[in-house]
Protein backbone atom coordinates (compact mmCIF):
# COMPACT_ATOMS: atom_id res chain seq x y z
CA UNK A 1 0.00 0.00 0.00
CA UNK A 2 1.67 2.95 -1.33
CA UNK A 3 -0.24 6.15 0.91
CA UNK A 4 1.82 8.75 0.15
CA UNK A 5 1.82 8.14 -3.61
CA UNK A 6 -2.19 7.83 -3.54
CA UNK A 7 -2.36 10.98 -1.94
CA UNK A 8 -0.14 12.74 -4.05
CA UNK A 9 -2.19 11.95 -6.98
CA UNK A 10 -5.21 13.32 -5.29
CA UNK A 11 -3.65 16.25 -4.61
CA UNK A 12 -3.88 16.96 -8.10
CA UNK A 13 -7.63 15.68 -8.41
CA UNK A 14 -9.51 16.96 -5.10
CA UNK A 15 -9.45 20.87 -3.33
CA UNK A 16 -7.56 21.07 0.05
CA UNK A 17 -10.79 21.03 1.91
CA UNK A 18 -12.05 17.38 0.38
CA UNK A 19 -8.81 15.73 2.25
CA UNK A 20 -8.38 14.95 5.90
CA UNK A 21 -5.33 14.26 7.09
CA UNK A 22 -4.59 16.02 10.20
CA UNK A 23 -4.94 13.37 12.73
CA UNK A 24 -7.28 14.87 14.94
CA UNK A 25 -9.50 15.42 12.03
CA UNK A 26 -9.51 12.14 11.08
CA UNK A 27 -10.76 10.53 14.78
CA UNK A 28 -13.92 12.28 14.25
CA UNK A 29 -14.57 9.07 11.68
CA UNK A 30 -12.86 6.11 13.69
CA UNK A 31 -16.27 4.30 14.06
CA UNK A 32 -19.73 4.31 12.78
CA UNK A 33 -22.34 3.78 15.48
CA UNK A 34 -21.26 0.57 16.51
CA UNK A 35 -18.82 1.45 19.22
CA UNK A 36 -17.35 -1.11 20.73
CA UNK A 37 -14.81 -1.14 17.90
CA UNK A 38 -12.71 1.57 16.44
CA UNK A 39 -9.91 2.41 13.75
CA UNK A 40 -9.06 5.80 12.95
CA UNK A 41 -8.84 5.95 8.64
CA UNK A 42 -5.16 6.70 6.98
CA UNK A 43 -7.44 8.84 4.98
CA UNK A 44 -10.73 10.48 4.60
CA UNK A 45 -11.57 11.89 1.51
CA UNK A 46 -14.87 13.64 0.35
CA UNK A 47 -15.89 13.16 -3.60
CA UNK A 48 -18.83 15.79 -4.89
CA UNK A 49 -19.28 13.80 -8.01
CA UNK A 50 -19.80 10.68 -9.46
CA UNK A 51 -16.42 11.59 -11.60
CA UNK A 52 -14.29 12.44 -8.67
CA UNK A 53 -15.35 9.05 -7.21
CA UNK A 54 -14.39 7.13 -10.05
CA UNK A 55 -10.76 9.00 -9.88
CA UNK A 56 -10.59 7.95 -5.85
CA UNK A 57 -11.38 4.50 -6.78
CA UNK A 58 -9.09 3.95 -9.98
CA UNK A 59 -5.81 5.67 -7.79
CA UNK A 60 -6.91 3.36 -4.94
CA UNK A 61 -7.01 0.18 -6.69
CA UNK A 62 -3.52 1.38 -8.76
CA UNK A 63 -2.22 1.13 -5.17
CA UNK A 64 -3.92 -1.74 -4.14
CA UNK A 65 -4.93 0.53 -1.07
CA UNK A 66 -8.48 -0.43 0.70
CA UNK A 67 -11.56 1.94 1.00
CA UNK A 68 -14.34 2.04 3.16
CA UNK A 69 -17.65 4.25 2.38
CA UNK A 70 -19.30 6.30 4.53
CA UNK A 71 -22.60 8.02 4.34
CA UNK A 72 -23.82 9.46 7.74
CA UNK A 73 -21.80 7.05 10.43
CA UNK A 74 -25.00 6.29 11.60
CA UNK A 75 -24.47 2.32 10.74
CA UNK A 76 -24.93 0.20 14.37
CA UNK A 77 -22.69 -2.92 12.36
CA UNK A 78 -19.39 -1.35 12.06
CA UNK A 79 -20.11 -0.82 8.44
CA UNK A 80 -18.22 2.19 8.34
CA UNK A 81 -14.55 0.88 10.05
CA UNK A 82 -11.60 0.75 8.40
CA UNK A 83 -10.38 -2.65 9.86
CA UNK A 84 -7.25 -3.18 7.18
CA UNK A 85 -6.68 0.89 7.12
CA UNK A 86 -6.78 2.78 3.88
CA UNK A 87 -9.21 5.38 3.00
CA UNK A 88 -12.67 6.09 4.47
CA UNK A 89 -14.66 8.06 1.20
CA UNK A 90 -17.19 9.75 3.00
CA UNK A 91 -20.21 10.35 0.14
CA UNK A 92 -21.91 13.44 2.23
CA UNK A 93 -21.40 15.99 -0.34
CA UNK A 94 -22.87 14.17 -2.99
CA UNK A 95 -25.99 15.43 -2.15
CA UNK A 96 -28.32 16.60 -4.69
CA UNK A 97 -32.10 15.73 -5.36
CA UNK A 98 -32.12 15.61 -9.16
CA UNK A 99 -35.17 14.97 -10.66
CA UNK A 100 -38.77 14.19 -8.96
CA UNK A 101 -40.99 12.76 -10.89
CA UNK A 102 -45.12 12.80 -10.13
CA UNK A 103 -46.65 11.31 -13.30
CA UNK A 104 -44.23 8.16 -12.87
CA UNK A 105 -43.82 8.05 -9.30
CA UNK A 106 -40.16 8.00 -8.64
CA UNK A 107 -37.18 10.16 -7.44
CA UNK A 108 -33.10 10.41 -8.78
CA UNK A 109 -31.15 11.09 -5.81
CA UNK A 110 -27.22 11.25 -4.78
CA UNK A 111 -26.76 8.88 -2.51
CA UNK A 112 -25.61 11.46 0.17
CA UNK A 113 -29.45 12.53 0.27
CA UNK A 114 -30.25 12.18 3.76
CA UNK A 115 -33.83 9.90 4.02
CA UNK A 116 -35.80 12.20 5.94
CA UNK A 117 -35.19 15.68 3.64
CA UNK A 118 -36.18 13.51 0.53
CA UNK A 119 -39.68 13.08 2.04
CA UNK A 120 -39.27 16.75 3.21
CA UNK A 121 -39.17 17.81 -0.29
CA UNK A 122 -41.89 15.70 -0.79
CA UNK A 123 -44.16 17.54 0.94
CA UNK A 124 -47.19 18.49 -0.77
CA UNK A 125 -46.99 16.06 -3.58
CA UNK A 126 -49.24 13.51 -2.03
CA UNK A 127 -46.30 11.31 -2.43
CA UNK A 128 -43.57 9.91 0.15
CA UNK A 129 -40.61 7.50 0.04
CA UNK A 130 -41.38 4.45 2.34
CA UNK A 131 -38.33 3.44 3.87
CA UNK A 132 -38.35 5.23 7.20
CA UNK A 133 -35.10 3.73 8.87
CA UNK A 134 -35.44 5.39 12.80
CA UNK A 135 -32.35 7.42 12.17
CA UNK A 136 -33.82 9.08 9.11
CA UNK A 137 -33.51 12.38 9.90
CA UNK A 138 -29.54 11.87 9.34
CA UNK A 139 -28.84 8.87 6.96
CA UNK A 140 -28.53 8.63 3.79
CA UNK A 141 -30.09 7.22 0.57
CA UNK A 142 -26.67 5.17 -0.13
CA UNK A 143 -26.45 4.36 3.12
CA UNK A 144 -29.85 2.93 3.58
CA UNK A 145 -29.28 1.05 0.20
CA UNK A 146 -25.84 -0.42 1.39
CA UNK A 147 -27.81 -1.98 4.50
CA UNK A 148 -30.58 -2.93 3.36
CA UNK A 149 -32.41 -0.86 5.66
CA UNK A 150 -36.03 -0.72 7.15
CA UNK A 151 -37.93 0.88 10.01
CA UNK A 152 -40.53 0.95 11.60
CA UNK A 153 -43.18 0.77 8.44
CA UNK A 154 -41.15 -2.38 6.89
CA UNK A 155 -44.16 -4.42 7.96
CA UNK A 156 -46.30 -3.14 5.28
CA UNK A 157 -43.89 -1.52 2.96
CA UNK A 158 -40.90 -3.85 2.79
CA UNK A 159 -37.30 -2.50 3.16
CA UNK A 160 -34.97 -0.79 1.14
CA UNK A 161 -34.43 -3.13 -2.01
CA UNK A 162 -38.04 -2.75 -2.35
CA UNK A 163 -38.38 0.61 -3.07
CA UNK A 164 -35.26 1.29 -5.64
CA UNK A 165 -35.96 0.87 -9.06
CA UNK A 166 -31.99 1.80 -10.11
CA UNK A 167 -28.54 2.72 -9.17
CA UNK A 168 -25.59 4.37 -10.33
CA UNK A 169 -22.22 2.82 -8.99
CA UNK A 170 -18.57 3.14 -9.46
CA UNK A 171 -16.94 -0.05 -9.16
CA UNK A 172 -13.57 -0.54 -6.98
CA UNK A 173 -11.54 -0.09 -10.16
CA UNK A 174 -12.96 2.79 -11.18
CA UNK A 175 -15.76 1.66 -13.67
CA UNK A 176 -19.28 4.01 -13.80
CA UNK A 177 -21.88 1.62 -14.20
CA UNK A 178 -25.33 1.91 -14.26
CA UNK A 179 -28.35 -0.98 -12.82
CA UNK A 180 -32.03 -0.31 -13.85
CA UNK A 181 -33.64 2.80 -13.43
CA UNK A 182 -37.31 4.01 -14.04
CA UNK A 183 -38.29 1.58 -16.05
CA UNK A 184 -36.56 -1.45 -14.10
CA UNK A 185 -34.29 -3.67 -15.53
CA UNK A 186 -33.67 -4.28 -19.25
CA UNK A 187 -31.22 -7.08 -18.98
CA UNK A 188 -33.41 -9.58 -16.96
CA UNK A 189 -30.97 -9.10 -13.77
CA UNK A 190 -32.06 -7.15 -10.97
CA UNK A 191 -28.57 -6.36 -10.43
CA UNK A 192 -30.13 -2.86 -8.11
CA UNK A 193 -31.90 -5.57 -6.30
CA UNK A 194 -28.24 -7.59 -5.62
CA UNK A 195 -26.67 -4.77 -4.87
CA UNK A 196 -28.24 -3.52 -2.03
CA UNK A 197 -27.46 -4.73 1.10
CA UNK A 198 -24.17 -5.78 -0.13
CA UNK A 199 -22.65 -3.36 2.58
CA UNK A 200 -19.75 -1.73 0.15
CA UNK A 201 -18.18 -5.11 -0.90
CA UNK A 202 -19.45 -5.03 -4.29
CA UNK A 203 -18.86 -0.79 -5.12
CA UNK A 204 -20.40 2.06 -4.15
CA UNK A 205 -23.25 3.59 -5.15
CA UNK A 206 -23.23 7.06 -6.31
CA UNK A 207 -26.93 7.72 -7.30
CA UNK A 208 -30.12 5.83 -6.83
CA UNK A 209 -33.69 5.78 -8.60
CA UNK A 210 -35.80 5.33 -6.13
CA UNK A 211 -39.73 4.41 -6.18
CA UNK A 212 -42.08 6.93 -4.75
CA UNK A 213 -45.35 5.61 -2.55
CA UNK A 214 -49.05 7.63 -2.62
CA UNK A 215 -49.78 9.15 0.74
CA UNK A 216 -52.42 7.05 2.16
CA UNK A 217 -55.69 8.98 2.19
CA UNK A 218 -56.11 8.40 6.10
CA UNK A 219 -54.50 6.84 9.14
CA UNK A 220 -55.24 5.55 12.58
CA UNK A 221 -53.26 5.37 15.40
CA UNK A 222 -53.14 4.07 18.47
CA UNK A 223 -51.20 3.62 21.91
CA UNK A 224 -51.80 0.55 23.45
CA UNK A 225 -50.85 0.48 27.22
CA UNK A 226 -49.80 -2.89 28.87
CA UNK A 227 -49.34 -3.87 32.08
CA UNK A 228 -46.95 -6.41 31.31
CA UNK A 229 -44.32 -7.18 28.29
CA UNK A 230 -45.38 -10.47 27.66
CA UNK A 231 -49.02 -9.39 27.36
CA UNK A 232 -47.69 -6.80 24.66
CA UNK A 233 -46.09 -9.27 22.65
CA UNK A 234 -48.95 -11.76 22.72
CA UNK A 235 -51.58 -9.13 21.18
CA UNK A 236 -48.81 -8.26 18.42
CA UNK A 237 -49.13 -12.15 17.52
CA UNK A 238 -53.02 -12.24 17.63
CA UNK A 239 -53.45 -9.09 15.89
CA UNK A 240 -51.84 -10.53 12.65
CA UNK A 241 -53.06 -13.87 13.53
CA UNK A 242 -56.43 -11.99 12.90
CA UNK A 243 -55.50 -11.40 9.39
CA UNK A 244 -54.82 -7.52 9.99
CA UNK A 245 -51.34 -6.18 8.72
CA UNK A 246 -50.63 -2.79 10.06
CA UNK A 247 -48.30 -0.31 8.82
CA UNK A 248 -46.67 -0.57 11.67
CA UNK A 249 -46.64 -2.06 15.26
CA UNK A 250 -44.23 -0.95 17.66
CA UNK A 251 -42.86 -1.98 21.01
CA UNK A 252 -41.15 -0.02 23.75
CA UNK A 253 -40.17 -1.74 26.96
CA UNK A 254 -40.59 -0.30 30.59
CA UNK A 255 -36.80 0.71 30.55
CA UNK A 256 -37.00 2.38 27.52
CA UNK A 257 -40.48 4.42 28.16
CA UNK A 258 -38.61 5.89 31.51
CA UNK A 259 -35.61 6.85 29.31
CA UNK A 260 -37.42 8.70 26.62
CA UNK A 261 -40.12 10.29 29.18
CA UNK A 262 -36.98 11.43 31.89
CA UNK A 263 -35.45 12.98 28.89
CA UNK A 264 -38.02 14.65 26.87
CA UNK A 265 -41.18 14.35 28.96
CA UNK A 266 -43.60 12.82 26.58
CA UNK A 267 -46.52 11.75 28.87
CA UNK A 268 -45.75 8.67 28.66
CA UNK A 269 -46.90 5.57 30.88
CA UNK A 270 -43.43 4.94 32.71
CA UNK A 271 -44.93 2.58 35.50
CA UNK A 272 -46.13 0.29 32.05
CA UNK A 273 -44.52 -3.04 31.44
CA UNK A 274 -44.67 -2.06 27.88
CA UNK A 275 -46.66 0.05 25.26
CA UNK A 276 -47.24 -0.78 21.32
CA UNK A 277 -47.42 2.10 18.88
CA UNK A 278 -50.16 0.44 16.28
CA UNK A 279 -50.57 2.41 13.10
CA UNK A 280 -53.07 1.45 10.07
CA UNK A 281 -53.24 3.58 7.25
CA UNK A 282 -55.09 3.39 3.85
CA UNK A 283 -58.64 4.07 2.63
CA UNK A 284 -60.77 5.54 5.07
CA UNK A 285 -63.23 2.76 5.21
CA UNK A 286 -60.44 0.26 5.19
CA UNK A 287 -58.69 2.24 8.34
CA UNK A 288 -62.21 2.34 10.30
CA UNK A 289 -62.43 -1.36 10.03
CA UNK A 290 -58.88 -2.56 10.80
CA UNK A 291 -58.46 -0.13 13.73
CA UNK A 292 -61.56 -1.37 15.34
CA UNK A 293 -60.73 -5.17 14.75
CA UNK A 294 -56.62 -4.11 16.49
CA UNK A 295 -58.60 -2.02 19.48
CA UNK A 296 -60.74 -5.44 20.33
CA UNK A 297 -57.62 -7.68 20.29
CA UNK A 298 -55.82 -5.11 22.27
CA UNK A 299 -58.77 -4.73 24.68
CA UNK A 300 -59.50 -8.36 24.95
CA UNK A 301 -55.39 -9.08 25.61
CA UNK A 302 -54.72 -7.20 28.97
CA UNK A 303 -54.76 -3.99 27.38
CA UNK A 304 -54.85 -1.35 30.19
CA UNK A 305 -55.21 2.15 28.60
CA UNK A 306 -55.92 2.55 24.48
CA UNK A 307 -54.68 6.26 23.66
CA UNK A 308 -55.80 7.05 20.45
CA UNK A 309 -53.90 10.11 18.02
CA UNK A 310 -57.18 12.03 16.90
CA UNK A 311 -55.03 14.68 15.07
CA UNK A 312 -52.06 14.79 12.61
CA UNK A 313 -50.18 16.16 15.28
CA UNK A 314 -51.07 13.58 17.96
CA UNK A 315 -49.86 11.43 15.79
CA UNK A 316 -46.22 12.71 14.83
CA UNK A 317 -46.21 13.21 18.80
CA UNK A 318 -46.24 9.31 19.39
CA UNK A 319 -44.18 8.95 16.32
CA UNK A 320 -41.53 11.23 17.81
CA UNK A 321 -41.11 9.46 20.93
CA UNK A 322 -40.33 6.18 18.87
CA UNK A 323 -37.91 8.49 17.03
CA UNK A 324 -35.75 9.35 20.34
CA UNK A 325 -35.55 6.27 21.86
CA UNK A 326 -31.89 6.05 20.81
CA UNK A 327 -31.35 9.71 21.69
CA UNK A 328 -32.65 9.58 25.15
CA UNK A 329 -29.90 6.50 25.95
CA UNK A 330 -27.37 9.69 26.13
CA UNK A 331 -28.43 10.85 29.43
CA UNK A 332 -28.22 7.65 30.72
CA UNK A 333 -25.20 5.92 29.89
CA UNK A 334 -21.71 6.56 27.80
CA UNK A 335 -21.65 3.90 25.10
CA UNK A 336 -24.71 1.53 23.78
CA UNK A 337 -24.60 -1.61 21.90
CA UNK A 338 -27.92 -2.31 19.35
CA UNK A 339 -28.70 -5.50 18.20
CA UNK A 340 -30.92 -6.16 15.26
CA UNK A 341 -31.87 -9.69 15.44
CA UNK A 342 -35.09 -11.02 13.92
CA UNK A 343 -37.07 -14.13 15.39
CA UNK A 344 -40.51 -15.87 13.84
CA UNK A 345 -43.49 -13.48 15.87
CA UNK A 346 -44.60 -16.24 17.98
CA UNK A 347 -41.26 -16.67 19.71
CA UNK A 348 -40.57 -13.56 20.66
CA UNK A 349 -41.60 -13.90 24.35
CA UNK A 350 -39.42 -16.44 24.83
CA UNK A 351 -36.69 -14.50 23.02
CA UNK A 352 -37.56 -10.91 25.96
CA UNK A 353 -37.37 -13.20 28.28
CA UNK A 354 -34.02 -14.72 27.58
CA UNK A 355 -32.88 -11.20 27.18
CA UNK A 356 -34.30 -10.31 30.51
CA UNK A 357 -31.88 -13.84 31.58
CA UNK A 358 -29.01 -12.65 29.73
CA UNK A 359 -28.86 -9.14 31.37
CA UNK A 360 -29.11 -10.89 34.65
CA UNK A 361 -26.66 -13.43 33.69
CA UNK A 362 -23.84 -10.49 33.00
CA UNK A 363 -25.13 -7.34 35.13
CA UNK A 364 -26.40 -5.48 32.11
CA UNK A 365 -28.80 -2.87 31.82
CA UNK A 366 -31.06 -4.10 28.73
CA UNK A 367 -33.89 -1.80 27.06
CA UNK A 368 -36.12 -3.05 24.18
CA UNK A 369 -37.37 -1.05 21.33
CA UNK A 370 -38.14 -2.79 18.22
CA UNK A 371 -40.49 -3.63 14.90
CA UNK A 372 -42.49 -6.27 16.43
CA UNK A 373 -44.80 -6.72 13.77
CA UNK A 374 -42.20 -8.59 11.83
CA UNK A 375 -39.97 -10.25 14.69
CA UNK A 376 -37.20 -7.71 14.64
CA UNK A 377 -35.63 -6.76 17.57
CA UNK A 378 -33.28 -4.56 19.03
CA UNK A 379 -32.16 -4.89 22.73
CA UNK A 380 -29.73 -1.74 23.79
CA UNK A 381 -27.44 -2.70 26.12
CA UNK A 382 -25.67 -0.15 28.05
CA UNK A 383 -22.18 -0.31 29.04
CA UNK A 384 -19.45 2.13 29.58
CA UNK A 385 -16.16 1.48 26.96
CA UNK A 386 -13.70 2.60 29.10
CA UNK A 387 -13.64 0.15 30.86
CA UNK A 388 -12.42 -3.45 29.03
CA UNK A 389 -14.01 -6.09 31.09
CA UNK A 390 -17.76 -4.00 30.42
CA UNK A 391 -16.97 -4.38 26.69
CA UNK A 392 -16.63 -7.87 26.69
CA UNK A 393 -19.44 -8.90 28.68
CA UNK A 394 -21.29 -7.21 25.66
CA UNK A 395 -20.06 -8.69 23.91
CA UNK A 396 -20.63 -12.11 25.06
CA UNK A 397 -23.83 -10.99 25.87
CA UNK A 398 -24.65 -9.90 22.04
CA UNK A 399 -23.54 -13.39 20.83
CA UNK A 400 -25.79 -15.06 23.77
CA UNK A 401 -29.03 -13.24 22.22
CA UNK A 402 -27.75 -13.49 18.07
CA UNK A 403 -27.31 -17.25 18.27
CA UNK A 404 -30.30 -17.82 20.28
CA UNK A 405 -32.01 -15.84 17.07
CA UNK A 406 -30.74 -18.73 15.28
CA UNK A 407 -31.71 -21.53 17.73
CA UNK A 408 -35.29 -20.39 17.13
CA UNK A 409 -34.91 -20.17 12.88
CA UNK A 410 -34.25 -16.32 12.67
CA UNK A 411 -31.13 -14.45 12.09
CA UNK A 412 -29.10 -12.11 13.19
CA UNK A 413 -29.78 -9.04 11.29
CA UNK A 414 -33.10 -7.69 9.77
CA UNK A 415 -31.94 -4.13 8.91
CA UNK A 416 -28.22 -3.22 10.66
CA UNK A 417 -26.37 -5.58 8.17
CA UNK A 418 -23.38 -7.80 9.05
CA UNK A 419 -20.56 -5.14 8.79
CA UNK A 420 -17.96 -6.36 11.21
CA UNK A 421 -20.48 -6.90 14.39
CA UNK A 422 -21.96 -10.13 12.95
CA UNK A 423 -19.39 -11.41 10.18
CA UNK A 424 -18.38 -14.79 12.33
CA UNK A 425 -22.28 -15.68 12.62
CA UNK A 426 -21.88 -15.89 8.83
CA UNK A 427 -20.75 -19.23 9.11
CA UNK A 428 -23.60 -20.18 11.42
CA UNK A 429 -26.09 -19.30 8.85
CA UNK A 430 -24.60 -20.06 6.12
CA UNK A 431 -22.88 -23.75 4.69
CA UNK A 432 -19.53 -23.72 3.21
CA UNK A 433 -20.76 -23.56 -0.61
CA UNK A 434 -23.27 -20.48 0.17
CA UNK A 435 -20.37 -18.48 1.33
CA UNK A 436 -18.24 -19.79 -1.60
CA UNK A 437 -20.83 -18.65 -4.20
CA UNK A 438 -21.14 -15.29 -2.27
CA UNK A 439 -17.69 -14.96 -2.76
CA UNK A 440 -17.61 -15.22 -6.36
CA UNK A 441 -20.58 -13.02 -7.01
CA UNK A 442 -18.79 -10.51 -5.13
CA UNK A 443 -15.23 -11.05 -7.25
CA UNK A 444 -17.09 -9.85 -10.24
CA UNK A 445 -17.63 -6.81 -9.26
CA UNK A 446 -14.51 -6.71 -6.75
CA UNK A 447 -12.09 -9.25 -7.83
CA UNK A 448 -9.06 -7.34 -5.40
CA UNK A 449 -11.89 -7.48 -2.11
CA UNK A 450 -10.17 -3.50 -2.14
CA UNK A 451 -13.97 -2.19 -1.05
CA UNK A 452 -15.52 -3.36 1.88
CA UNK A 453 -12.85 -5.80 3.09
CA UNK A 454 -13.55 -8.16 5.84
CA UNK A 455 -17.17 -6.33 5.82
CA UNK A 456 -20.38 -8.90 5.49
CA UNK A 457 -18.35 -11.47 3.91
CA UNK A 458 -15.57 -13.57 5.95
CA UNK A 459 -12.30 -13.20 4.92
CA UNK A 460 -10.47 -16.21 3.80
CA UNK A 461 -6.60 -16.82 4.98
CA UNK A 462 -5.44 -16.49 1.55
CA UNK A 463 -7.61 -13.24 0.87
CA UNK A 464 -5.42 -12.20 3.86
CA UNK A 465 -2.42 -12.86 2.46
CA UNK A 466 -3.03 -11.20 -0.72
Amino acid sequence: MNLDAFSAALAETLRPDQILNDPVERLVYESDGYLVEKRIPDLVVFPQSTAELSTIMRLAHEQRIPVVPRGAGTSLAGGCLPIDGGVTVCLSRMHQIHEVNLLDRYAVVDAGVVNGRLNQDLVGTGLHFAPDPSSAGASTIGGNIATNAGGPHTLKYGVTSNHVLGIEVVLPDGRIVEFGGPQGFDTGWDLSGLFTGSEGTFGFCTRATVRLERNPQSWQTRLAIFDQLEDAVTVVSEIIGAGVIPAALELMDQGMLRAIEDRYKHGLPTDAGAVLIIEVDGPDSATIEEIARIDAICAAGACREIRRAETSEERLALWKCRKQAFGAIGLLSTSFCTQDGVVPRTRLPELLNYVLDVAAKYNLTIFNVFHAGDGNIHPIILFDERYPEQVQRVLDASEEILQRCLDFGGTVTGEHGIGIEKIDFMDRMFSSTDLEVFREIRSVFNAGSITGRGKLIPVLAAERSS
